[in-house]
């Protein structure tokens, strides 16, 4: 890799950026320009559930990924980081720092529209270039070949859709031109990601979406992952679908360790590593939570997930962060990260300080939602509504995996304290969902 350090340069730029959809209000942002930026690797895994993933206690059967594990033990485990139910609501959270009520994904195959402003779009803009920055993965907000590109993309390769049917033989797109990769997908992706590092001369942002460990289940090369000699017939595989599901896991973490391996001493240090999964687990695989409130539900199992954050100037070490984060926030930190000077954009709230600060304040409250319901949480308690009128709130520090909904007919009528908190709930969701 041809990035080397070099002396600061600051530049100071005062820019008008707008902090809300609904107003005219603007917020003037300081922005620092360096050379010495660090580098910042966001690695998304699909369908990856605290029940999947190294760090959580949720879950009795564990993927083998030292790598991940590394990121753990030299970083920050955050235990109550909310995404959205589903993969493409998450993933516009993330690149526009909105709701899915503002920027127009509720659902799988929603497509984002090309008039909001990336992240990488931002950063450019606020930076005046000082950064590379390429996608490389799953997309899954729009199957148009060039829309990456009309985000504001630079460099995109990878897969548009939502799921591949063979991950040996899948549709390979790469800035709008389109081909036929037979090469394992996990491999693919790390490959290209290899490469584009290579070229870069500059600080570099890479978003790196794998899609495993998604279905089709199956089986990955033996070398990525320890779950040993399955067979791989369909039967066995539908059968008991847990082993497949973590050998997948494994090859992203071992593909994830070849990327890092590429890396000079120099660009490790210099660089910030952002871990996430995009959803809970697939029922078929789901492990302690009920099986019809994972992936795909606005309950814990659906929509709260790992993130593990390590590397340049992350100072907290094999520490636990319980602060309230939706994936929105990302947006804003990831600004931080490479030097922009900004707290809240739209939806996004920046939780920067948790890097080096066990007691910042964040967020009050986080909140997820499809295209019919919604809910919200604040440290102690969670609210949830239906698009059938019905209602249930959940006290997650006693009741983790929401067993006893508050609202039964059978628990009325509620303690004063809780009445309070529900319409304290109750008031904030009214203010983002109207």
């Amino acid at each position: 890799m041809r990035y080397i350090k070099k002396v600061a340069l600051f530049i100071t730029l005062t820019i008008l950026v707008s902090c809300s959809d609904n107003t005219n209000d603007f917020i003037e942002l300081d922005t620092v320009i360096t050379t010495s930026q660090p580098n910042i690797l966001l690695v998304i895994a699909d369908d990856m559930g605290l029940d999947a993933s190294p760090g959580y206690s949720i879950g009795t059967t564990k993927p083998v990924m030292p790598n991940l594990q590394t990121l753990i033990n030299t970083g920050i485990t955050y235990n109550n980081v909310w995404a959205n139910p589903t993969c493409s609501p998450t993933r516009a959270t993330i690149l526009t720092g909105k709701y899915g009520i503002n920027n127009g994904v509720l659902i799988v195959n929603n497509t984002l529209s090309t008039t909001e402003t990336s992240l990488q779009t931002y950063i450019d803009t606020n930076l005046n270039g000082t950064y590379a920055s390429a996608v490389i993965g799953k997309w899954h907000l729009s199957n148009n070949k060039n829309h990456p590109e009309n985000m504001g993309v630079k460099y995109y390769a990878g897969t548009l859709n939502g799921a591949i049917s063979d991950y040996w033989n899948w549709k390979f797109t790469e800035n709008g031109t389109q081909s036929v990769s037979t090469t394992y997908n996990t491999t693919a992706y790390t490959n290209t990601a290899i490469n584009w590092i290579e070229q870069q001369t500059k600080p570099w942002f890479l978003w790196l979406a794998y899609s495993a460990p998604h279905d089709p289940f199956h089986l990955p090369p033996s070398n990525l992952h320890t779950q040993g000699n399955l067979p791989t017939d369909q039967i066995s595989i539908d059968t008991n679908p847990l082993p497949y599901y973590l050998a997948a896991l494994e090859a992203v973490d071992t593909e994830f360790g070849r990327l890092l391996s590429t890396l000079t001493e120099e660009a490790k240090e210099n660089t910030v590593i952002i871990f996430i999964g995009d959803n809970g687990t697939p029922n078929q695989v789901a492990q302690e939570y009920n099986t019809r409130r994972v992936k795909g539900s606005l309950y814990q199992g659906g929509i709260n997930i790992p993130m593990i954050i390590a590397g340049k100037n992350v100072t907290r070490v094999n520490t636990v962060e319980n602060t309230l984060i939706n994936t929105t926030d990302l947006f804003a930190t990831i600004a931080n990260i490479a030097g922009i000077k900004v707290d809240k954009i739209h939806d996004s709230q920046s939780f920067y300080t948790t890097f080096s600060n066990s007691s910042s304040e964040t967020r009050e409250f986080a909140y997820a939602e499809d295209d019919l319901n919604a809910t919200i949480r604040n440290n102690t308690h969670k609210y949830m509504i239906f698009n059938d009128g019905s209602e249930a709130l959940y006290n997650l520090n006693e009741d983790p995996f929401e067993t006893i909904n508050l609202l039964s007919q059978n628990r009325l009528p509620l303690s004063t304290s809780n009445e309070a908190i529900k319409t304290q709930l109750v008031k904030k969701l009214k203010e983002i969902r109207p």
